[in-house]
């Protein structure tokens, strides 16, 4: 069967793929609502409605969050997990996070439970695809990481001590701000939604800025421009 190569789908819009890859840009890589990406575009002489903007992110963000995966190095052999609460619609929901040792979000999965069901969830979906096994996990000391671990990942290292997990447990930062702008998600599929691209895009374009010149920064932050236009102008198989 012969397959062919298309470019991204964006048949249909008015705009240029390159408004709406900037458009997605500013929502995910900035703390702002549709109505602030609305504002900035309009100020550029793009007239669109928060509507629209949303439409965009719906369609395009969890895209090109998977092109940015598959173009980063491999990733670490050291993991960090942790999870963190939840509270949406009145009900506590757990965010399920795993970060390399560079801090590079690896995946995350919310889920209403953390028992050992939930941790094996989580485990299975951070494997999915990969070539290997980490070399060794770092967890807090819920026992349902250990429980899942042995199940899971029967040879593998595992660390139980809560600081050592401050990798993890920092990256829940950005996740809280966001949270909080937009006034707590809706749902856990909303949340799980959201996440899923807001991880890959906002961090592909943060560096670590306090070692490097100013020099080596540009240089560094114009490599990434270059993969996101890549992301955005893709071909996919169809």
């Amino acid at each position: 069967m012969k397959t062919n190569t298309t470019p991204l789908n964006y048949k249909g819009f008015r705009f240029p793929p390159e408004i709406i890859s900037h458009a997605v840009w500013l929502y995910f890589r900035f703390s702002l609502s549709f109505r602030d990406v609305e504002e900035l575009l309009a100020q550029r002489g793009v007239v669109v409605t928060y509507e629209t903007v949303r439409q965009w992110c719906l369609k395009f963000g969890q895209t090109y969050a998977n092109e940015l995966r598959h173009r980063r190095p491999r990733r670490g052999d050291k993991w960090h997990l942790d999870e963190v609460f939840l509270t949406i619609r009145g009900e506590r929901q757990y965010l399920w996070r795993a970060v390399d040792q560079d801090g590079i979000v690896l995946d995350i999965l919310v889920q209403s439970r953390r028992n050992k069901n939930a941790a094996k969830r989580f485990f299975r979906k951070l494997l999915k695809g990969l070539q290997y096994v980490p070399r060794v996990i770092i967890t807090d000391k819920l026992k349902s990481y250990g429980a899942a671990k042995r199940e899971i990942l029967p040879g593998v290292e595992h660390r139980q001590h809560k600081r050592l997990n401050n990798r993890a447990e920092n990256s829940h930062q950005s996740t809280r701000l966001r949270e909080k702008k937009m006034r707590r998600f809706k749902s856990s599929k909303h949340a799980q939604r959201f996440l899923s691209a807001f991880s890959p895009i906002s961090q592909h374009f943060q560096a670590r800025r306090h070692r490097m010149c100013a020099g080596e920064y540009r240089t560094i932050l114009h490599g990434r421009f270059q993969v996101w236009n890549e992301a955005a102008t893709a071909k996919q198989v169809v």
